[in-house]
């Protein structure tokens, strides 16, 4: 589908507009530029931002939960609102949703960054995260639209994610730095400068056609609503045990769950159309993705606890031991659309997913004991499977909707897979109180389970080429 196609509906002048941007040289670069700095500054909150939590218990006091919810408070907002993002993503225009996104997102790095309070810290991480929401979407499009062409369109995707990779070896690193030397407030800060840079290539993007959209508001607040409760039920469940409230919030969830189903179910225009759980090549990824941001995001969350915890090591120390994991995984990342090419996504999928599950399986048998080299050297499966498969994930959801359903499509994937990160955080963040490495080892094999399960659907259900 060509990108007139795309903008089929925004009316004549703002086609013919974009038309000629694309043209115009650098354009479409300069999209794709943004695109990855926008990943790369979500991301590197996550991986850093992990890092700092004891040092941010140090200073603003608070309990394991009040970590979680400092960690899941983003990725819940993230997951929830997202489906309303690629919607608003359709109705503004992807560049200038993308521009309102990141240029949220910088500023709530900045509040974070001055946050007095634990309470005041999760409540700027929700505004981050809702930013977050609006950006990943959007930045999907802006590669769709800049690259209608799918052989070009998968090594931008495949450059995307590379900024992810990149920014989750940096995130830890420079987190680590930045807390030992200064503060973990400074953190933050470090969104800033990537931000502007994304904000100032997005200039020569060219302007993103419209299409009529509307905001589906019952769906968007039930949405939030089941996942909030869940998040709570699991959290404060690990920790005080099944008190009426939490109970209470568990009840929240499943029936907000299934209002959601049948609510989606029957509007006209809804945020989350359902028949796009008929198509194979939207199903299995948003299943996949779920399971490897599980064991991923949660895994990161429970080491980065478990080196500082348990085994004392520095803030700079612990973000070093993520360091070849990620570097190995930037190159995995770019190699996926390449063997896509060569052995289909199905193949690429399945092995990735194999990748992750062995990864978590060898973590079972770290403990405070194992040396720090050989640990180091146990986590780099666990996240290649996730870089081996992404990419090829992300390309085979797009390739499988008609181009005016980009922003939608690439919504539900990423909240899915946000959703994975947040109830991770959650569960495998129960799973520890007590014995720590026991909690630890629960969570890994959790993880690994899932991982095989996944796998064995996907293998089932996707074609062999």
């Amino acid at each position: 589908m060509s990108v007139t196609q795309y903008g089929a509906g925004a009316g004549a002048e703002a086609g013919a507009g974009t038309r000629d941007e694309r043209e115009r040289p650098g354009s479409a670069v300069a999209a794709l530029a943004a695109a990855v700095l926008g990943f790369f500054v979500i991301t590197v909150d996550v991986s850093g931002v992990n890092i700092a939590l004891p040092a941010v218990r140090e200073d603003l006091g608070g309990s394991l939960s009040g970590l979680q919810w400092v960690a899941d408070s983003y990725t819940l907002m993230f997951a929830a609102l997202m489906l309303s993002a690629g919607a608003l993503s359709d109705a503004v225009g992807a560049r200038r949703a993308y521009a309102w996104g990141l240029g949220a997102f910088v500023l709530a790095s900045l509040a974070c960054g001055a946050a007095p309070t634990l309470g005041v810290l999760t409540a700027a991480r929700v505004v981050q995260g809702s930013a977050a929401a609006v950006m990943v979407p959007s930045s999907l499009a802006l590669i769709r639209q800049a690259f209608p062409e799918p052989g070009a369109r998968a090594r931008g995707i495949a450059l995307w994610t590379v900024g992810g990779a990149v920014a989750i070896a940096a995130g830890p690193v420079l987190g680590g730095l930045v807390t030992t030397e200064w503060s973990w407030r400074a953190v933050f800060c470090l969104n800033a400068p990537a931000g502007l840079a994304g904000l100032l290539f997005l200039l020569r993007a060219a302007r993103s056609p419209r299409q009529s959209a509307v905001f589906d508001v019952p769906g968007q607040l039930i949405a939030v609503s089941a996942l909030a409760s869940l998040t709570f039920a699991v959290i404060e469940g690990g920790h005080a045990g099944l008190t009426g409230t939490v109970l209470v919030a568990a009840g929240v969830a499943v029936v907000s769950g299934a209002g959601f189903v049948a609510v989606e179910a029957r509007r006209r225009t809804p945020m989350l159309p359902l028949e796009l759980f008929r198509r194979r090549g939207v199903t299995v990824p948003v299943i996949a993705g779920f399971a490897l941001n599980a064991a991923f995001y949660g895994g990161v969350f429970v080491l980065s606890l478990f080196f500082q915890d348990q085994r004392g090591q520095s803030t700079l120390s612990a973000g070093l031991m993520f360091v070849p994991m990620a570097v190995i995984t930037a190159s995995f990342n770019y190699a996926s659309p390449r063997a896509v090419s060569r052995f289909g996504p199905r193949t690429v999928i399945v092995a990735g997913l194999l990748t992750a599950a062995l990864g978590c399986g060898v973590l079972l048998g770290v403990d405070t004991g194992t040396a720090a080299w050989l640990t180091a050297l146990l986590m780099i499966p666990l996240g290649v499977g996730g870089s081996i498969a992404m990419p090829a994930l992300t390309s085979l959801v797009l390739d499988s909707v008609a181009a005016e359903r980009a922003g939608t499509a690439a919504a539900l994937l990423n909240t899915s897979r946000q959703t994975g990160g947040a109830i991770s955080i959650a569960v495998f963040g129960a799973l520890l109180p007590g014995d720590f490495v026991a909690g630890m080892r629960a969570s890994f094999l959790f993880a690994a389970c899932l991982l095989v399960a996944t796998t064995l659907g996907a293998a089932a259900l996707l074609p062999r080429r």
